[in-house]
């Protein structure tokens, strides 16, 4: 499958990308040793074991992957400044949707080499993985893939992307240096993420569609162990710990998340983790090895300490804002930062006190988060870095359902043309239609209706989307029965 790229950009992308796969390929075993080239020793990255890595460095990044505004936020985590965003897409809904549309649109997912060098940006409705030299956030090469993908990492030896292709039942192994996609490994249907284990030898793979967590070789890619009894059918994310003991898989769904045996291949306990279960991660510290959890329909990212099949929750940190998603740790182990989808923000946890030391702004409708050591040599950085989708007004409001039961929760983010309504319900009457308005912030008598969602067979509705101008015409939302009395 060849490769895509812009043509202004074709040249200089080439060269860049030549010159970072210059440098040879190291082993995860040359990790704390010198590169084959006589070089410095790889940086540890997090998730990492107590003691292993050096404190947060201004040569550090931290990258959120933006959905909304179609953006990367990078943030210098030694000052926990937002120094910018790469911009990879169009935020306008028009231009989203004009058939003349080239640029990527909903920025998803990431992953990273272990040297650091590169950050893989994965595009669900594009279909695209996106390559950019971390040290001039210029994008050097994307790829196009199957239907829909989810989640993906670049191999231990940082020759491959591994990509798991969500809309379909694959993943892409895509070949860095060629550009193109060398290998599909056939998965359960809705693979939705990639991880690989610290030495390197094994990759995990949960899915969206399957009960199943699949066991790849890396060396042979074949799949070696299928692991069944998940805590449901939708595990959208997933994590392994820095000994490689444990994967734990989170489900959706469910609001449940299951730790597995990453050395047995079985499963050892399901945790009820709470309402919209996102992203795990781990952290080690000389008191204990643990496990955060983000649960978006709690606010909240809940702290574990691991004990194979006995983990014990040690406590609940509220998050500032709505919809914890993506997390993860510093190196050192003294930080985690969680990305806050509907909030633009993410939260700084101090890992001693367990509590949310700082704030930070960042892109609209965060996904992903992931921090990179060593992503960029000393002043640098800077490059290309822009302000779309920053400073942008965000409102968030519990609503209640009027004429019946349920409990909504909306969030709206302003927007370059449109503002984004967001709307998340629960407790509502199965299969049961309801109308979202709008209040007129100059009657409040006045509502105007803006979009009809319908409650699932469980009496939910997640994350319905209508676009509209909100601010300085609306002043709140009321849901109600479709056809009753506001």
């Amino acid at each position: 499958m060849a490769t895509r790229h812009y043509p202004k950009r074709a040249t200089r992308a080439a060269a860049a990308l030549a010159a970072l796969l210059a440098v040879p390929a190291t082993a995860i075993a040359a990790r704390h040793t010198h590169t084959a080239a006589g070089g410095p020793p790889l940086p540890v990255q997090a998730p990492a074991l107590y003691g292993a890595a050096p404190p947060i460095s201004p040569r550090d990044r931290i990258y959120t992957a933006d959905q909304t505004s179609n953006t990367v936020t990078v943030i210098n985590p030694a000052t926990n400044q937002v120094l910018g965003t790469i911009p990879l897409g169009d935020e306008r809904v028009g231009h989203l949707l004009s058939p003349l549309y080239f640029g990527q649109a909903n920025v998803h997912g990431l992953g990273f080499s272990r040297d650091g060098r590169l950050l893989d940006v994965i595009d669900v409705t594009t279909n695209a993985v996106v390559l950019i030299d971390t040290a001039t956030n210029r994008v050097v090469r994307t790829f196009y893939v199957g239907r829909a993908p989810h989640e993906g990492f670049i191999s231990p030896d940082g020759r491959q992307i591994w990509v798991a292709v969500r809309g379909q039942a694959y993943v892409a192994v895509l070949d860095i240096a060629s550009g193109r996609e060398v290998d599909r490994i056939q998965t359960e249907p809705g693979p939705s993420k990639v991880v690989f284990s610290p030495d390197g030898h094994l990759a995990y793979v949960n899915h969206e569609r399957a009960d199943a967590l699949d066991v790849i070789d890396v060396a042979s890619r074949r799949i070696v162990a299928r692991i069944t009894g998940l805590a449901g059918q939708f595990s959208s994310d997933e994590a392994i710990s820095p000994d490689g003991k444990e994967v734990w898989a989170t489900d959706k769904m469910s609001g449940k998340t299951t730790v597995v045996d990453a050395l047995h291949f079985r499963v050892l306990t399901i945790l009820d983790t709470g309402p919209r279960t996102n992203h795990p991660n781990f952290v080690s510290t000389r008191t204990g090895d643990y496990a955060y959890v983000t649960v978006g329909g709690a606010n909240q990212t809940l702290v574990y300490r691991r004990a194979g099949a006995h983990p014990t929750l040690v406590t609940r940190i509220q998050d500032t804002g709505a919809e914890p998603h993506g997390l993860w740790p510093s190196p050192d182990n003294t930080r985690v930062y969680v990305v806050l989808q509907k909030a633009a923000a993410v939260d700084v946890i101090d890992t001693t006190t367990r509590r949310v030391i700082a704030t930070l702004h960042v892109g609209e409708g965060s996904q992903a988060l992931v921090y990179v050591a060593d992503a960029v040599p000393q002043g640098a950085g800077m490059q290309g870095l822009t302000r779309q989708g920053l400073d942008k007004r965000i409102m968030n409001l519990k609503t209640p359902v009027r004429g019946t039961a349920g409990m909504a929760e909306v969030s709206i983010n302003g927007a370059d043309g449109l503002d984004q309504i967001d709307v998340a319900a629960a407790k509502l009457p199965p299969g049961a239609l309801f109308t979202v308005y709008g209040v007129l912030a100059s009657d409040a008598r006045i509502t105007v209706p803006l979009m009809d969602v319908t409650a699932t067979p469980t009496g939910k509705v997640e994350d319905a989307l209508a676009f509209t101008k909100f601010f300085g015409v609306y002043s709140g939302v009321v849901i109600a029965p479709t056809g009753q009395p506001v």
